[in-house]
């Protein structure tokens, strides 16, 4: 495990990955920091979102057609 790991928090569903955290841009461009969260773990996928407001967690995620 690397330090950067270290100091992520294990994933909770799979517990052999860490929960990496993503940034976005919201509509009118403005940085969003950590709108979302993902294991690191390649077979788990878990994953925790903010959407409008709301936190989602556990969807199927994809690659965008951006």
């Amino acid at each position: 495990m690397s330090t950067a790991e270290a100091n992520l928090t294990t994933c909770r569903k799979c517990r052999e990955g860490v929960m990496l955290p993503l940034s976005d841009y919201g509509r009118d461009g403005a940085s969003i920091r950590y709108k979302a969260w993902v294991c690191s773990h390649p077979d788990c996928g878990f994953n925790i979102r903010i959407d409008n407001g709301e936190v989602t967690f556990g969807r199927l995620i994809g690659q965008s057609r951006k």
